[in-house]
């Protein structure tokens, strides 16, 4: 009996298939469209409006962003909400499977920061450089810090509580923080990862505490790439 292709339709938004079982595979049907994965990467702290993402991803097109939204929403990604009065706006948020995306995006981030070409001077979002320092932190030397910290980047704000080797991040502030934070993020990520001098922020609370802080995070050395 001679064995048949099986062929399937497919939708119009997964023309771009690699008929791959692969999990690999299929996680880059889901996300591997320029732009999806960092779209989903800006809502991992929680929800923002279609205004917010556009300032946050500046090389990105209105009708660009609109498609990856929708794309995202159908995949189960994304969905749309509204914040609470007095607010009252519509936002997107990432669902529970979608914000268990945060691992790839800190796998990837770390994986690629390795490259020769990576330049950790361009243009980074506040919710960009909070994914990183929670990749790149020290998780040996953090585990005897216990700390809130708040950080402000313009109107947004976040609250981090430092414990047990990990930091972890959401929306809001600490009434009583050990320390604050306020920069823009290239401000901060200079900082934490070029060792800058502290005038490129504004800070206030524990000076020894800022400095353990900033003592956690290093990028990784380059990778050996043959010469060309």
């Amino acid at each position: 009996m001679k064995s048949q292709k099986i062929t399937r339709s497919r939708p119009s938004e997964d023309k771009r298939r690699y008929d791959d079982a692969c999990g690999t595979a299929h996680g880059l049907e889901l996300v591997g469209e320029r732009w999806a994965l960092l779209v989903l990467r800006e809502l991992m702290l929680g929800p923002r409006r279609f205004s917010q993402l556009r300032a946050d991803l500046p090389g990105i097109s209105a009708n660009v962003l609109t498609q990856r939204l929708n794309d995202l929403e159908r995949r189960g990604l994304v969905r749309k909400g509204r914040l609470s009065p007095p607010a009252n706006v519509s936002v997107y948020e990432a669902t529970e499977w979608g914000l268990e995306a945060e691992a790839i995006v800190q796998s990837l981030g770390r994986w690629a920061a390795r490259s020769p070409a990576h330049d950790p001077t361009l243009p980074i979002s506040g919710v960009s450089i909070l994914l990183s320092i929670r990749t790149m932190i020290d998780r040996d030397k953090a585990r005897a810090m216990n700390a809130r910290i708040n950080f402000r980047f313009g109107n947004d704000q976040y609250r981090g509580q430092l414990r047990d080797g990990t930091l972890a991040v959401e929306r809001g502030e600490h009434p009583d923080p050990d320390l604050c934070i306020a920069a823009d993020p290239q401000s901060l990520a200079a900082v934490l990862y070029g060792k800058a001098e502290y005038g490129l922020i504004d800070w206030s609370g524990d000076r020894d505490l800022l400095d353990r802080f900033v003592d956690l995070f290093h990028l990784p050395a380059k990778a050996s790439v043959p010469a060309r």
